[in-house]
């Protein structure tokens, strides 16, 4: 698994998102993560939803994976909904 499948499936699993995963070692990555789905929730109920969205991968795969999870208004950004 390299860091475009992960942003992929991060992307997948969390609509709308903006996701930024770095990494080339295969194993250990870093990931930024913008999502309105974010909004209300603390810092470990964001990390388990983006993990969930992995699934099994965490752990296998993927080895490592230091996150920064925002809404858009702690990222300074804005996002538009389909």
């Amino acid at each position: 698994m390299d860091k475009h499948d992960i942003e992929r499936i991060v992307s997948a699993g969390l609509p709308g998102a903006e996701v930024l995963v770095e990494g080339d070692d295969g194993a250990h990555f870093k990931a930024r993560i913008v999502s309105d789905a974010f909004t209300n929730k603390r810092t470990l109920e964001r990390h388990r939803m983006v993990y969930a969205t992995l699934g099994d991968a965490v752990g296998r795969e993927v080895h490592a994976l230091s996150l920064e999870t925002l809404t858009p208004a702690e990222a300074g950004t804005v996002t538009t909904k389909d």
